[in-house]
């Protein structure tokens, strides 16, 4: 897909994406509700709903934040991922977790085949969206340090010690963490 720009979507492009981003979603395992109108959240057309995500496709502005939103309940366990509901509050957990839906969200552009601008776009991330692109793409992985420690993904020595394949590869979409571990 030879997508650089958010700005130079068009609908169809835009509606493809929606699809292909509401499918990936839903077969990890993430409740989606592709329904009508959305309350105001935090990015338009998109709102996180008791552990899993409603989108509203006519206020949908950037398809990538179904990504990044499905990215921040992925990388909470359970018994937190079930009780988040709209704007996350701003605690040292959700700021920790925001690191990791940065990498889940980069992880998840490069296994749908989409470029990472899509969801790293030039409205988002306080003018920092190039920044964590050219990041990422040296190699400089943020968040992954979280994602190994709820075994998602993994640096390139535990991945050969483990004999999985390194991020941005995924060895589990969703964070299986228990209550107490």
């Amino acid at each position: 897909m030879p997508l650089t720009l958010q700005s130079t979507l068009n609908i169809q492009e835009k509606e493809k994406l929606t699809d292909l981003f509401i499918n990936f979603v839903r077969e990890i395992g993430i409740p989606v509700a592709d329904q009508g109108e959305v309350p105001v959240a935090f990015l338009p057309g998109v709102r996180i709903d008791m552990g899993g995500l409603t989108i509203d496709r006519n206020r949908l502005l950037h398809p990538g934040d179904i990504l990044h939103e499905a990215g921040h309940l992925a990388t909470m366990p359970y018994h937190i991922r079930r009780t988040m509901d709209g704007d996350l509050p701003d605690t040292d957990l959700h700021r920790g977790g925001e690191l990791m839906t940065l990498a889940w969200s980069y992880a998840a552009c490069l296994h749908l085949q989409v470029p990472p601008a899509v969801v790293f776009h030039e409205d988002g991330y306080k003018g920092g969206h190039q920044q964590l692109i050219e990041s990422f793409e040296a190699g400089q992985y943020i968040g992954l340090p979280m994602l190994q420690f709820h075994g998602m993904a993994y640096d390139e020595k535990q991945a050969a010690s483990l004999q999985v394949l390194p991020f941005p590869h995924m060895v589990n979409w969703l964070c299986l963490q228990e209550e107490g571990a």
